[in-house]
């Protein structure tokens, strides 16, 4: 692992100019890629101490060997330049955003002669104008076939066009009126590019004036008496209303914008964009991206942007960029979108009225994105089977483990310290095999004894229930009871006996010290045959008993997202069960001084209302009104929860609608 020391420039040899910098291996791949406005400031930044680096910062220091650097002129160009690197190197410390689908686009084939309508996927083309992306393929072509009849053009292949054209006779479009029928010429190509303009317009958004026109001419064609052509108008306009119905109105003043939200969690992060045009959400799109580094909100929507724009003609882009936060660089980056659009782009945080409420809806979407993605990745059975031959393959394991069990210790200051273990069978998690320890036997804040307590403990109980289980029935012979092998049904409850199976790996949160008290607990109980591995939050680093460097698993390994997981389950059942007997001991203690308060009272309170915080919203006759309670108990109640704190809600005389102090 080099020591980031080794390759330091030399004090005064960084420029204090804009620029782009790379960090390298040491076998030359480009690891991670940033941009500066003073390359001095910032690269220098990177070489402090490495305790003092965010987890992901000090792993892509540690992993580099060398730092190089590009002046720029601009701001501007260091935005550019970051990103063509970044598409070039692939670096793996960078954020990459990957697509969570494959969204289809509404095509317009703007280069052809006849421009053609089509659905479209996949990278854009040069001289093809894009609208969306939209949520499904068939949307778009009920919103088309819709408009065909308003806007003939032409929608049919090149094979098709051009095997019309030679037998002189249009295809069945052109004969029920949905294509103009270029084809055959009864209609020029300047002609046939009107017809298209006016298609584009309105799916940009501007509908208003061809419902407008359609209904101009519809009267006139009344007033002249051609009802026939009146009704064709009067249809034409029903069917432009129709396909506006397909899209949700959700702005009135015609915004043109992009509404992005972010959803993230300590190893991935989802985003959605809402694509609205003319006060209407035309399209829908999601990213889904790996956090390799420790860039806040701001910088990963600066990203984003980049990314997101990259690769867009100018008249792609909106008018208005509404975000959650303001990123990093706003004014060079708003300077570079209005570059690339011809005018300027509004980018902005919405506070209020209807944006500000679409952008909560987009966040709902985008954490129901996380949250799907997480679930697909979790379910997918083969990506289980890979990351548990990953994790066989590592940890050097006789089998894949398809037990695994994990522990995690949860304390406030040295008091309420409590431990919890979790089970996951075949990469998928086992909440019936779940459990709690209260950790009695360790004074004060040491994870370490509290840790060695819990492995203990567990497996003590395997031990015994093993014993238990392969005891001798009555006139059992020895060959009987080898051929029956252990009881692991409990004969009384008929399900498994709690602690019963010997996990294939088991999984500490921490490092080195929990992983060593771990295994001398199991050493202690003669037990040789369950591997042991400690998960360290602060590099993600893998650690065994008995090697003095960690195992690095690759960021995108499926191995390591299975520990991940694991190790952040356990950690979110034992804060858990910390809270609720943090609770418990609250309410517990808070009512130590009332008089005639026994436990049994104390149980029936902290049933009834759950936490100390519903017992002090509590009106003094709700208390009352519990079985064993009277007024007066009540009271002492509330004077108790008073004196620690918020009161209890005051008692309400039923008769008179008397608001009566509980003091009195």
């Amino acid at each position: 692992m080099p020591d980031p020391s080794t390759y330091r420039p030399a004090p005064g040899s960084i420029p204090d100019a804009p620029g782009v910098y790379r960090f390298r291996d040491p076998k030359g791949r480009v690891v991670y890629v940033g941009k500066a406005k003073s390359l001095r400031a910032r690269v220098s930044s990177y070489f402090q101490n490495v305790t003092n680096l965010h987890e992901r910062t000090a792993r892509m220091v540690t992993s580099a060997g060398s730092v190089e650097w590009t002046v720029v002129q601009t701001e501007v160009e260091a935005l550019q330049l970051e990103y063509s690197w970044i598409k070039e190197f692939d670096p793996r410390f960078n954020v990459k955003y990957r697509d969570d689908k494959s969204y289809p686009w509404l095509a317009v084939t703007m280069g052809e002669e006849y421009p053609r309508v089509m659905v479209g996927r996949g990278p854009k083309k040069k001289g093809v104008r894009y609208f969306g992306p939209y949520s499904h393929a068939w949307a778009i072509r009920e919103t088309v076939d819709l408009l065909l009849r308003v806007f003939p053009m032409r929608s049919c292949s090149q094979g098709v066009f051009k095997r019309s054209a030679q037998i002189g006779r249009p295809c069945l479009l052109g004969y029920i009126g949905k294509c103009a029928a270029p084809c055959v010429g009864r209609v020029s190509a300047e002609e046939h590019r009107e017809i298209v303009d006016d298609f584009c317009s309105f799916i940009a958004g501007q509908t208003s004036q061809h419902i407008k026109r359609l209904e101009r001419d519809m009267r006139t064609a009344s007033d002249a008496m051609d009802f026939e052509r009146a009704a064709r108008l009067r249809d034409d306009a029903g069917a432009l209303r129709r396909a506006m119905e397909k899209n949700t109105i959700v702005l009135a003043d015609g915004t043109d914008a992009d509404v992005i939200a972010v959803a993230e969690d300590p190893l991935e992060l989802a985003v959605q964009v809402f694509y609205v045009r003319g006060g209407r959400v035309r399209g829908q799109r999601g990213w889904v991206a790996d956090r390799v580094d420790d860039a806040e909100l701001p910088e990963l929507l600066r990203r984003f942007l980049i990314q997101a724009y990259d690769a867009e003609n100018g008249d792609a882009l909106p008018r208005e960029v509404l975000l959650p936060q303001l990123p990093d660089d706003l004014e060079v980056l708003t300077q570079w979108l209005a570059e690339k659009r011809g005018t300027k782009v509004a980018v902005r945080v919405p506070q209020r009225g209807d944006k500000a409420n679409l952008m909560e809806t987009v966040g709902r979407n985008a954490s129901q994105a996380l949250a799907l993605h997480k679930t697909k990745r979790a379910t997918d059975f083969t990506a289980r089977s890979r990351a548990l031959e990953e994790i066989q393959q590592t940890l050097q394991l006789p089998e894949a483990p398809l037990r695994i069990e994990c522990y995690d210790v949860s304390n406030l200051q040295g008091t309420e310290v409590v431990a919890s273990m979790v089970v996951f069978e075949d990469g998928l998690p086992r909440k019936s095999d779940y459990r709690r320890f209260v950790i009695r036997g360790v004074d004060g804040q040491n994870d370490v004894a509290a840790m060695h307590e819990t492995i203990t403990r567990r497996f003590r109980r395997y031990l015994d229930e093993q014993l238990e289980a392969t005891g001798v029935e009555l006139g059992e012979t020895e060959g009987e009871r080898e051929e029956r092998g252990p009881a692991l049904i409990d004969p009384d409850t008929g399900r498994p006996r709690k602690f019963a199976y010997a996990p294939g790996l088991v999984v500490v949160d921490g490092g080195p010290p929990q992983v060593t008290a771990a295994q001398r607990a199991l050493d202690q109980l003669g037990i040789d045959d369950v591997p042991v591995v400690g998960l360290a939050k602060r590099l993600e680093e893998v650690w065994l008993p008995s090697r003095d460097d960690p195992v690095i698993l690759p960021r995108t390994s499926e191995g390591l997202y299975l520990l991940q997981r694991v190790r952040d389950e356990a950690h979110r059942f034992a804060i858990t069960h910390h809270r609720n007997r943090r609770s418990k001991s609250m309410v517990e203690s808070v009512l130590d001084d009332v008089a005639g308060l026994g436990e049994v009272r104390r149980k029936v309170l902290l049933r009834h209302f759950g936490s100390l915080k519903k017992l002090r919203a509590a009106r003094v006759d709700d208390i009352a009104a519990l079985p064993g309670f009277g007024q007066r108990t009540a009271e002492a109640i509330a004077a108790a929860l008073a004196a620690s704190g918020t009161p209890a809600a005051p008692a309400i005389n039923t008769a008179t609608g008397e608001i009566l102090d509980a003091s009195t």
